[in-house]
């Protein structure tokens, strides 16, 4: 099944070839967690700070369906 997967600030630099703006279209199997997907683009879990579905928080252990929009994003440092 297809969905967007979507890397903000730091992690931008594991975009694939090809990606528009910060997102890409990516085939998962069905079964695959969202931490399985964020390991096959690099990203450990504790790396990951802010993970989004459809706009709303979700956990790595979740699953995702097809067309849905996983955006993630690391710790944001700011004054």
């Amino acid at each position: 099944m297809k969905v967007k997967v979507c890397l903000y600030a730091s992690f931008s630099s594991r975009l694939p070839e090809g990606a528009e703006g910060n997102c890409f279209p990516m085939e998962i199997d069905q079964a695959q967690s969202i931490g399985s997907i964020l390991s096959g683009l690099n990203i450990g879990l504790g790396e990951a700070k802010l993970i989004l579905v459809n706009g709303i928080h979700s956990k790595p252990e979740a699953s995702l369906k097809e067309g849905d929009r996983l955006a993630v994003f690391p710790p944001i440092a700011g004054g």
